[in-house]
Order: structure tokens, then C-alpha cells, then sequence
């Protein structure tokens, strides 16, 4: 159900070293040491204390870096929090496909219960940056589609993937309120003007400095169209009141919340649906979330009869 995840090469310190003294001489002699969580999409390394390496794992994901090296400096100046700052763009060769990147290191540990201050004002601060982020002008900028998994897109492409989660899954789940849920979701649509998507707002790609928000990572899913995938977070991470709270901050409207918590619900449903058969975190995880967006529509529809 998800993408197949293929490694060509084994991407390792010594691999990296190697690009580093072939195509930037100038660094080679900086200590590279793997980053404590580098992902699913790139393989990450610290170069020297100020820098990182960052190499895409697969070819689906190899688009992303040049679309990072483009546009995030077009974004910096106009955003309240750090995002990356690309420093410079590594070429294919014979040992690696892709293009790859150096950019500078941002201090901050991934978002966690137990790093933010109160999770309602991390919440506020969070719809501060999208709200930013909604506001840059976004004409030229690159549209939903298979290199970024149709984020800010129609989720509606997805809707096979759902019932086959759902078949697979069985009585784990409650069915018909899923369904409900979906069908009501895929009839709404943004109909404002297209606005700058990150793809992919979740707790590995917001950075928390002294409990609070500090800056926001990895923008390879990036762009323009329907916000909806970004408030995700709303239902992987939020409780109700900082969800209340984050919805009200920004304004977007009962259909985008309603596609927010469909965006959520698939991928729940696909992880979970994947590993149904072990009873690890991630599936109680995902099965929790699935739990949070079932209650959110049972009251929407009681309130909305």
C-alpha cells in the first residue's frame, strides 16, 4: 500500500565523505555523523557543527531537493520561524543519481509532549506560521501532483487506497462512519485562491527551542493549492482544545476542516492497514487517530443533521 521504499546504495558517513571531498573540497575534512532521526524521504548527516547533509533515499523522492533549493530562499523573509537555508546544491555522479544538499543546521529537538510549554499556544504558534506561509504570493509556484503525493491536491485520488485500508482492517475500525466522513469530505473543495502548502506539518518537521515553537523543516512536499493537508497535526498531535484553538487561529472554514481530518484519516488508515498484523506503537498510533477523526464527525453530523 505505501510507495516501495528501494535503496540503490548504502548511504552511510563514508559514502557521504566521499561526495563531500569529490564535489566540495572545502569541507572535507568537517567530521560527518548521522542524524539521530533523518526521516523516510533523505538520509541526513551532520557536517561539522554548522551544517547538514541531506540525500534523497529513493527516486520518488529525489525531486524534492532541487524544489527545497529553489524555493525555500524565495519563502525565508517572509516567514516568523527558521526554515532550512540551502548553502549549496550536490551534482549526480557515477556513485549517487540524485542531486542532493548542503544546508545550515537549525538548533531545536523534534516536537514532543514533553518539550512544548502548553500545547495550546504551540498550537497558536503553529497557525501563525501557516497563516504567513498562506499569505506569500503563490502564482509561480509549483503545483500538487505525483512528485509530492498530491499534497494540496484532491485527496479524492486516494479514495481506493481507503476502502482497501478499510477491507483489510475490518472490525478494527468503524466502517460506515469513515465512509461517511470521506464522501462528505471529496464533495468540498477550495474554492479560494491557491496558497503555498509545506505537504508535510508533523512532529519530526517542527523544531521546539525553550518550549517553543522554533522553526519548521523539510519542505520537499511544498506546494500550492488547497491548505487542508497542513492541518493534519490538528488530529496527529492536537487535543481538543488545542485543536479548537488552532482551527479558530486560522480561519479556514468547517470544509477544510473536514479535509484536514480526511488527510489524516487516509494515512492513518494506509500505515495501519499495512501492519495491522503487529501490535506495535505505530499501529496503536495510527488507530488512536483513526479513534480522534470518528468522534469529530460523529459530532458533526449530530450537529449538522
Amino acid at each position: 500500500m505505501h510507495l516501495k521504499f528501494h535503496v540503490l546504495m548504502i548511504i552511510n558517513e563514508l559514502f557521504v565523505k566521499n561526495l563531500i571531498s569529490t564535489q566540495f573540497p572545502q569541507w572535507k575534512y568537517l567530521p560527518i555523523n548521522s542524524v539521530k532521526s533523518s526521516g523516510w524521504d533523505n538520509k541526513t548527516f551532520h557536517l561539522g557543527d554548522q551544517m547538514i547533509v541531506r540525500l534523497p533515499s529513493a527516486l520518488e523522492y529525489a525531486p524534492q531537493i532541487k524544489k527545497e533549493y529553489y524555493w525555500l530562499p524565495k519563502l525565508d523573509s517572509n516567514l516568523p520561524l527558521l526554515i532550512p537555508t540551502p548553502v549549496a546544491l550536490g551534482q549526480p555522479d557515477d556513485t549517487y543519481p540524485w542531486h542532493w544538499a548542503i544546508y545550515q543546521w537549525i538548533e531545536g529537538e523534534q516536537a514532543h509532549y514533553d518539550n512544548i510549554d502548553n500545547l495550546s499556544d504551540f498550537a497558536g504558534q503553529l497557525a501563525n506560521f501557516l497563516r504567513h506561509l498562506q499569505s506569500i504570493e503563490s502564482i509561480d509556484g509549483p503545483k500538487a501532483g505525483a512528485d509530492n503525493f498530491y499534497r494540496g491536491g484532491d485527496i479524492a485520488i486516494y479514495s481506493e487506497q481507503v476502502i482497501n485500508a478499510l477491507d483489510i482492517l475490518n472490525d478494527k475500525v468503524d466502517r460506515n462512519t469513515i465512509i461517511k466522513l470521506w464522501e462528505l469530505a471529496i464533495k468540498t473543495a477550495w474554492t479560494g485562491k491557491r496558497v503555498w502548502v509545506h505537504g508535510d506539518i508533523s512532529c519530526g518537521n517542527l523544531l521546539v527551542h525553550n518550549g517553543k515553537l522554533h522553526a519548521v523543516i523539510d519542505f520537499g512536499l511544498l506546494s500550492v493549492g488547497d491548505p487542508a493537508c497542513d492541518l493534519t497535526i490538528a488530529w496527529t498531535f492536537f487535543d481538543e482544545k488545542s485543536r479548537r484553538d488552532f482551527f479558530n487561529e486560522l480561519a479556514l472554514g468547517s470544509d477544510t476542516q473536514l479535509r484536514s481530518a480526511a488527510w489524516a484519516l487516509w494515512k492513518a488508515l494506509i500505515v495501519a492497514a499495512d501492519i495491522s498484523q503487529s501490535n506495535n506503537f505505530e499501529a496503536k498510533r495510527c488507530l488512536h487517530v483513526i479513534a480522534e477523526v470518528v468522534c469529530f464527525i460523529k459530532s458533526y453530523l449530530k450537529n449538522n443533521q
